[in-house]
């Protein structure tokens, strides 16, 4: 078996969106970042905790993981949000840029269908704060056929916490047959099939 892909969304699991009184978790830092085709001095706001890179770090070293971006932040994830993290440059599921006015067009979360397409029959955990029972069904088939898929769902005013890698890990660790390898990189905007 490969290695499992890990997919890394951004809002909502390393940006949290901000409680109803604006506030987002004390841990978090604010940035401005200027995503591709966006005006410098329009830049957009973001909220990260520094913590975050040096705990995915810690992870990955532990169990050997494919880490990719798989958000609508798509190359600026890797080129903006990464490295405010200290993370490596990362490969990023390159995201269409679809016309819709609900994450759930079909019930499911509007990606699934091109990462379901990126992925293959490649084992993959997916860390996202949007999925669906029906996402959580697509997975489950998916490791009943052969392909493990463990989805990961924060709370996405909280984002990422401790705990979530934890699942991860030991997801992972029994796939790995307990082997930890360095962070691996890959390189960036793998075409979906």
């Amino acid at each position: 078996m490969n290695v499992p892909y890990l997919l890394l969304d951004i809002d909502g699991v390393l940006i949290p969106f901000p409680q109803g009184d604006g506030s987002v978790p004390a841990t978090h830092v604010c940035h401005e970042v200027v995503p591709d085709g966006r005006p410098p001095e329009d830049p957009v706001t973001v909220w990260l905790n520094p913590a975050h890179g040096p705990m995915l770090t810690t992870m990955l070293r532990s169990v050997p993981l494919a880490p990719v971006w798989c958000t609508s932040w798509r190359r600026d994830a890797t080129t903006l949000i990464g490295p405010l993290l200290g993370l490596p440059t990362l490969a990023y599921v390159d995201l269409p840029h679809p016309k819709i006015t609900t994450p759930h067009p079909n019930g499911y979360l509007w990606k699934r269908d091109y990462v379901d397409a990126w992925l293959g029959d490649e084992p993959a955990v997916w860390i996202d704060d949007d999925f669906t029972a029906l996402d959580h069904e697509w997975a489950e088939r998916r490791t009943a056929a052969g392909s493990p898929t463990l989805l990961v769902q924060p709370d996405a005013q909280l984002g990422l916490q401790s705990e979530h890698l934890t699942q991860v890990t030991a997801w992972a660790r029994p796939l790995s047959g307990g082997m930890a390898s360095p962070v691996p990189t890959a390189s960036p905007g793998r075409e979906v099939p």
